[in-house]
């Protein structure tokens, strides 16, 4: 039997009730519904066509990387020393410090030299924040130490954060760049690289608070109590020679084997002064004047001195005192807490 042929019926009995159509009242069967037109084949594909576009196929992507986490000491480096004629002026950051960085920026900016600073950050979230208002002057060095906590002076988490200080030195000085190191909590009254006289190895700032005359030897001090010397790792500038690297790598030698303790409690500073001492007459080191460059202890402490040597100081730190609201409190008694009313001059802006 053909798809379309109706079959023969048979006459109705005569006890059936129900009418017989007749063959010419019979309805023709009905023709299949054709859907695979050309206008549905266009509907379909464009259905098909937005479903690959818009939504998601295999396993959701993962959003892409901020930009500055790739960013490498080496390209930070190369930019900051381009503004710096060859010279890195470097600070180290976590983010309960952005103020004082702050603070020092302003003073750095106004004596001409904010283009050739390089701000190590200690967490991403710094590392992000001055990229966001200030790019490309912040890098991170991996790995990410715990550095959003305010670490306490002598606390092991300080230790941690400052011992990292000559590996970054070292490797800016072995891409070939000088560079000065500057703790955040100075404040700049005047341009310190006049002050870099001559081609020493290394220059840096004593810590001790008896007044010297202005006269003073500019070689290494002799050693103190403790049977090494009392100079300030806070500010330091270096030159790319041997020797400057000779006195990083003891530096590093020295901070594994004096590590943090609780009997001991230390910071990297001692261990920068045993490397001066065990590499004297190997490094050519250069003393800055008292007079331009006083710890925190003179400067604060004695009026009289200040006073004499009014217009001579260059860089004034704000040591001999811990605690972020004491050191503030201090700066804003004196006249250097910039940032309270003249933040527009920060590059990073209001913090």
């Amino acid at each position: 039997m053909s798809l379309h042929q109706r079959p023969h019926q048979k006459p109705p009995a005569a006890g059936d009730s129900l009418p017989v159509s007749s063959p010419t009242a019979a309805t023709a069967p009905s023709r299949p519904h054709h859907l695979l037109t050309l206008p549905y084949l266009f509907s379909l594909l464009a259905v098909l066509l937005f479903a690959a576009l818009v939504l998601p196929w295999g396993p959701a992507a993962r959003p892409p990387s901020p930009p500055w986490r790739s960013y490498t000491l080496h390209e930070a480096a190369a930019f900051a020393a381009a503004a710096g004629n060859g010279t890195v002026l470097l600070a180290a950051v976590s983010g309960p410090y952005l103020p004082f960085l702050s603070n020092w920026l302003i003073s750095v900016r106004r004596a001409g030299r904010a283009d050739q600073v390089l701000v190590i950050a200690e967490d991403y979230e710094t590392l992000d924040r001055i990229n966001a208002a200030w790019p490309g002057h912040a890098v991170l060095v991996p790995p990410a130490p715990d550095a959003q906590t305010a670490h306490k002076f002598g606390s092991q988490g300080f230790f941690n954060f400052t011992s990292r200080r000559p590996r970054h030195l070292l490797q800016i000085l072995e891409l070939g760049y000088s560079v000065m190191y500057n703790d955040v909590d100075m404040v700049w009254l005047a341009d310190p690289f006049p002050y870099l006289v001559e081609n020493h190895d290394v220059y840096f700032m004593d810590d001790m608070t008896p007044v010297k005359p202005l006269d003073h030897s500019h070689e290494l001090p002799p050693p103190g109590k403790k049977g090494r010397t009392y100079i300030c790792s806070c500010m330091i500038f270096l030159r790319p020679t041997e020797g400057a690297k000779l006195l990083l790598r003891k530096w590093i030698e020295e901070l594994k084997e004096q590590p943090w303790s609780k009997q001991r409690k230390s910071n990297d500073q001692p261990a920068f002064n045993w490397a001066l001492n065990k590499t004297a007459g190997q490094v050519d080191v250069y003393l800055l004047p008292q007079s331009a460059f006083p710890t925190g202890g003179l400067y604060f402490k004695n009026k009289t001195w200040v006073k004499q040597n009014k217009g001579k100081h260059v860089i004034i730190h704000n040591n001999y005192i811990t605690g972020f609201e004491k050191k503030i409190k201090r700066f804003r008694d004196h006249g250097l807490w910039l940032v309270d009313e003249h933040s527009d001059e920060s590059p990073l802006g209001r913090i």
